[in-house]
C-alpha cells in the first residue's frame, strides 16, 4: 500500500535550540534539515512562529528564516507555519511575502494563523497595547492579506491602489492554518488552501476538513485553488521498527504531559532516557484507533506502519498532503526519521 501520487509530504521546523547551543546552531540545523528534505523529495519546508519558549525554540520570525532557507535550497517550497496574524498588520505581511516571492519566485508559501501565549509577550507583540489580542477579526485579516497579494480589492476600495514589489508572474500560495472548524470555515469561505494542526487537536481533524470541503468556494480573484486543497500537520516519529520509533517518541509524550500540567519552567527534555524516566514507562507503538476521535497527538512507527497510519488518516480527512512535525531530540535520529519516512512513501 502507498499514498496516491497526488499526496505530498512536507516538513515543519521549529528550530529547536540544541543542548549547550544557541540560536545560531539551531538555524544552521534548520538549513541542514531543509537541504536534506529537498534531497529526500519532500515538497515543502515550513518554519514556525513561536514566541513562548525562546530558550528552547529559535523559530520566532519566519519572515527572516524563509529567505535564508530559500537561499540555501533550490526547488523545495519554503513558507510559514504560521505567521500569527493577530500580532501584525495584514498589509505589512503581504508586503513581506511579496518580497519573499520576488527573491524566490514560485517557491513561497504564506501560511496565516493566530495564537496567543503569555500575557507579557502578547503585549510586547501587540500593535494595540490597550488590550490583549483576541483574533476576533481573523477572517478580515486573512482576506486582506490575500487581497493585497492577488489584487482582490474592488476599484473603489481605499487599498486598491496600493502596490507591492513583485516577481515576474508569480505570487505566494496563501494557506490558512488552524486547529478548529472556525479556521476551516475561513479558508473555505475565502477559497484558500487549508492546513489543520492535527498535532494540537487530532480529534477535530475530520470534522474541520469536512467543513472545509463542504463550504469551499473558489476565490473570485484567484487567491486559491479551483478545488479544495487541504493538508494535515502531524507529529511523526519514524525508526526501523515500531518499538524503536515508540521509544524515540518518549520525549514528545513527556513534554505533552508537562504542558497539560502547566509545568513549563523546567529545563527541556534532552534525551530519550530522561523522558522514559520521567514518564515511568516506554511508550507503546501506535496502532490505528479505528475512528477520528481516537487519533493521538503524536504517532510513531516503522516506514511500513506509518505508511498505513498516514494513509488511513489522510483518507479519513480527505486531504492532499501531510506536514510532518518532528520532536525527536537527537539530531541524527531526527534525520534518520525523515529519511526512513521518505523511503516509506517512495519520495523521489
Amino acid at each position: 500500500m502507498s499514498l496516491p501520487p497526488s499526496v505530498e509530504l512536507s516538513l515543519l521546523d521549529l528550530a529547536p535550540i540544541p543542548p549547550d547551543g544557541s540560536a545560531t546552531e539551531a538555524f544552521e540545523r534548520t538549513v541542514e534539515r531543509a537541504q536534506y528534505a529537498e534531497e529526500l523529495g519532500y515538497a515543502r519546508f515550513w518554519v514556525a512562529e513561536h514566541h513562548d519558549f525562546p530558550h528552547r525554540l529559535g523559530s520566532t520570525t519566519p519572515e527572516v528564516l524563509i529567505p535564508h532557507v530559500a537561499a540555501h535550497t533550490s526547488d523545495i517550497r519554503v513558507g510559514s507555519g504560521t505567521v500569527l496574524l493577530n500580532h501584525y498588520s495584514p498589509y505589512k505581511v503581504a508586503e513581506t511575502f511579496a518580497v519573499l516571492d520576488a527573491l524566490a519566485p514560485g517557491r513561497i508559501d504564506c501560511g496565516l494563523g493566530r495564537a496567543t501565549g503569555g500575557r507579557v509577550r502578547d503585549h510586547a507583540l501587540s500593535v494595540d497595547r490597550g488590550e490583549r489580542p483576541t483574533g476576533g477579526d481573523q477572517r478580515e485579516k486573512v482576506e486582506e492579506v490575500a487581497s493585497h497579494l492577488y489584487g482582490g480589492f474592488p476599484d473603489d476600495h481605499p487599498y486598491a491602489a496600493l502596490d507591492l514589489p513583485r516577481s515576474d508572474g508569480t505570487a505566494p500560495e496563501v494557506w490558512v492554518h488552524g486547529s478548529s472548524e472556525s479556521s476551516a470555515a475561513i479558508a473555505a469561505d475565502l477559497g484558500l488552501r487549508y492546513c489543520f494542526a492535527a498535532f494540537i487537536r487530532p480529534q477535530w481533524a475530520v470534522d474541520a476538513l469536512r467543513t472545509y470541503h463542504e463550504r469551499f468556494q473558489p476565490s473570485p480573484y484567484g487567491a486559491g485553488p479551483d478545488e479544495p486543497q487541504g493538508m494535515l500537520a502531524v507529529n511523526v516519529t519514524c525508526a526501523d521498527t515500531d518499538e524503536a520509533a515508540a521509544r524515540l517518541r518518549a520525549p514528545t509524550e513527556a513534554t505533552h504531559r508537562r504542558l497539560r500540567r502547566g509545568d513549563l519552567d523546567r529545563p527541556p527534555i534532552r534525551s530519550v532516557e530522561e523522558a522514559i524516566d520521567e514518564l515511568g514507562y516506554v511508550p507503546e507503538p501506535t496502532t490505528p484507533p479505528g475512528n477520528p476521535v481516537g487519533w493521538p497527538r503524536a504517532i510513531s512507527g516503522s516506514p511500513e506502519t506509518l505508511r498505513e497510519l498516514l494513509t488511513e488518516l489522510t483518507d479519513q480527512a480527505g486531504v492532499d498532503g501531510v506536514v510532518v512535525q518532528s520532536s525527536v531530540v537527537d539530531f541524527d535520529d531526527e534525520r534518520r526519521s525523515h529519511e526512513l519516512l521518505a523511503g516509506g512513501f517512495d519520495l523521489g
